[in-house]
């Protein structure tokens, strides 16, 4: 199946096959079913109007210059810059922090073989999610990459599907 070109996409549906935005809000449903797995601390890409945790940095602090500590949530930003992200990500892990990352699956990248292929796990989200308010899915699969403090490191890979994709069934089945 072909996608539309650019020039005759439905205007809802061009940025998400474009570079217009790299933000893409976590879905609730997907991080809360995590928050109650992790207990997360710190949300490291947040704007003050979607932050996951009580404590976050916004584009304002620069994460990438500051700490992170404890158990943090890491949906980055997914333009050309997210490898950045994700080298940070596995950095704090070794510096003792568990890194919890919503990430395209984009197992192509150079930065998915330099850092995701050494997480501690990897989750393959079955389905696209829909991120925020957007009427439709991503274009993109996504994965949930989990970095763990050196000292705790197991690798598993696994493939999920979160309850916010089953719209209220049982994820028994």
């Amino acid at each position: 199946m072909s996608h539309p070109s650019p020039s005759t996409r439905p205007d809802r549906l061009r940025p998400l096959f474009s570079s217009a935005t790299d933000l893409w809000e976590t879905p609730l449903d997907l991080f809360q079913e995590l928050d109650a797995e992790f207990g997360f601390t710190l949300d490291v890409c947040a704007l003050p109007t979607n932050a996951k945790c009580r404590k976050f940095f916004s584009p304002a602090e620069d994460s990438l210059k500051q700490r992170w500590t404890g158990t943090c949530w890491m949906n980055p930003p997914y333009g050309r810059n997210i490898g950045s992200w994700v080298r940070k990500a596995w950095e704090s892990s070794r510096d003792g922090a568990t890194v919890v990352c919503l990430l395209p699956a984009r197992t192509d990248t150079k930065w998915w073989h330099e850092y995701v292929a050494h997480a501690s796990e990897i989750r393959y989200v079955r389905g696209r999610l829909r991120f925020g308010k957007a009427v439709n899915s991503a274009p993109f699969p996504s994965a949930v990459v989990v970095f763990r403090p050196w000292s705790m490191r197991w690798s598993t890979t696994l493939s999920v599907r979160p309850r916010s994709l089953f719209e209220g069934k049982s994820s028994q089945g």
